[in-house]
């Protein structure tokens, strides 16, 4: 179980190099079990429970006992802007005589969806650093916490072709000689990306993966095919080295190959517009592109070369930026080069802006191209002006935040979802533009002892670890009004025929549930305030 830790902000389970928390995935032994695995804000993680069908009493979750007094005073200051929503923390006699609701949620198992693919994170320079200061036995606890089946069963990573703004210094592959049309400089994987090539076979190892799909895309070219020559700024590549770009690219599969380090996707490039108009607040690397350019690079460049070499199998998803620029940007691209999406197998958009760019967006950029992978690219929280900077350890409320995404991203068709870096320091970095943000797990870099795993890291694990590769998405529906729903739900269809249900509970009281499946029948539970819960059963 977690060893929970209380903090300023909630509360988090703690790992050193001899105990970590684990999960092993529920064994299901006939069509009448369910098993719920819980999370709530008083400090369940990943908290077991088992019924059946057909039981007569409701299999009700038991919550944990609030944290003491000052913590919960605590947790009040953090989230005084919803103050007014907080019932949780009225006087008890008040709060026990507040009705407890109750939704009705229909199962049917025969509306079938999308398919996922991957879940996992991103192994930047700055989580390949800080790994690399930590003893062995503590590092495997990280690999096993994330990628085995007793972990959150992330499949996915997401790594950088050159350097990212999470790196200690920006950098790209031949920055020397200049003007080198022909990359001579660039034959083999830099030292950074040997060492990440290392953590990486350790951890397919310690988490017992056969295949470890890779996303990779690239922030900047080299400073000589850039019109500024700047990593940031307004600048773009120069468009005498569009094939060499293109080679750029071609050459890094072809080196990642050659260690066995397969890449199983590409993007066409980090968030484009950072270079055209996230100038002026950006101020990593970046390199800016227009739809329009994009489309001759990708039509006239990057597809034909990589399709016609020995990396074809490698996927390309297009856009790799936030949900404002869908659809427009791929209209845009159409209107230059006619054919240029052919070439996309997905389309690939960060998170940044969701909760002012509703998801209307995602819906008719797929209604107008119906046949492409979609996937989130990146997450975290910090980076806005009015947020923290940097971690809020053991903060529910972000936790919540990450739920609310998942949820919404699912129900709109997503194939999966990879977060940004996998760890973070206590001040939520390094890197080399002081760029500090939160993290679903952050390392004690001082001791170098123990890592902490933060609500962020069960609200992704309640859809990754039980929602594997190959699962369908179902048709989940409850009798509520969405705009005043206290129930939020999306289910799955497992590829061994099981059912995964995630709900999720956001109101300070608790909740039942009357699920009614459309084989199994129904079954009555009680849910705490504020939590989080994946259902399993056959």
């Amino acid at each position: 179980p977690c060893l929970l830790r209380e903090t300023s902000f909630g509360g988090v389970c703690v790992c050193n190099s001899s105990y970590c928390d684990y999960l092993a995935q529920p064994v299901l032994k006939d069509n009448a079990q369910i098993v719920l695995i819980s999370s709530s804000k008083n400090g369940l993680r990943f908290s077991r429970t088992d019924g059946s069908f057909g039981q007569v009493a409701a299999l009700e979750v038991q919550d944990r006992q609030e944290f003491d007094a000052n913590f919960k005073a605590d947790a009040i200051v953090v989230e005084q802007n919803k103050a007014w929503l907080q019932l949780a923390n009225l006087p008890k006699p008040f709060a026990f005589n507040v009705n407890i609701k109750t939704v009705q949620l229909l199962i049917n198992r025969q509306q079938l969806y999308q398919n996922i693919t991957n879940f996992g994170g991103a192994f930047t320079g700055s989580v390949s650093h800080i790994l690399k200061q930590l003893p062995q036995e503590l590092q495997d606890h990280v690999y096993k916490s994330y990628f085995h089946s007793a972990g959150i069963g992330y499949n996915s990573i997401r790594m950088s072709i050159g350097g990212s703004d999470f790196d200690l210094q920006p950098w790209a592959y031949n920055e020397l000689p200049i003007n080198d049309l022909h990359l001579s400089n660039y034959t083999a994987l830099d030292p950074r990306d040997l060492q990440k090539i290392e953590q990486l076979q350790r951890l397919k190892r310690v988490a017992e993966l056969d295949e470890l799909k890779i996303m990779a895309a690239a922030w900047s070219a080299p400073l000589w095919m850039k019109s500024n020559a700047r990593w940031t700024g307004f600048g773009q590549l120069k468009s005498q080295y569009y094939q060499t770009w293109a080679d750029y690219h071609l050459k890094f599969l072809e080196l990642m190959q050659s260690k066995n380090m397969p890449v199983w996707a590409i993007s066409t490039g980090n968030e484009p517009l950072n270079g055209v108009i996230g100038f002026v607040f950006i101020h990593f690397m970046s390199m800016g592109w227009t739809p329009w350019q994009q489309a001759i690079w990708l039509n006239d460049y990057l597809g034909p070369t990589i399709r016609n070499s020995t990396q074809r199998h490698v996927l390309l998803f297009g856009n790799d930026d936030q949900r404002y620029t869908y659809p427009s940007w791929f209209r845009k691209m159409r209107a230059s080069r006619s054919n240029a999406l052919d070439y996309l197998d997905g389309l690939a958009v960060h998170w940044y802006w969701d909760e002012i760019f509703g998801p209307q967006l995602i819906d008719e950029a797929l209604t107008e191209m119906p046949n492409k992978l979609l996937l989130n690219t990146e997450s975290c929280i910090g980076d806005k002006p009015w947020q923290t900077h940097g971690p809020e350890l053991g903060s529910w409320g972000r936790g919540e935040h990450y739920m609310r995404a998942y949820m919404q991203d699912l129900q709109h068709k997503f194939n999966g979802w990879l977060d940004w870096n996998l760890v973070l320091d206590e001040r939520g970095g390094p890197n080399y533009v002081n760029n500090f943000v939160d993290a679903a797990v952050i390392v004690n870099t001082t001791s170098r002892a123990e890592f902490y795993k933060q609500p962020i890291y069960y609200a992704i694990g309640h859809f990754s670890k039980f929602v594997p590769e190959h699962s369908r998405m179902i048709e989940t529906r409850t009798n509520e009004t969405a705009s005043i729903a206290q129930l939020s739900t999306v289910g799955f269809q497992r590829p061994d025929g099981s059912i995964a249900l995630i709900l999720y509970n956001g109101y300070n009281l608790p909740l039942r549930v009357l699920l009614q499946d459309s084989e199994r029948g129904e079954l009555s539970l009680q849910l705490p305030a504020r939590s989080w819960h994946t259902i399993i059963y056959k």
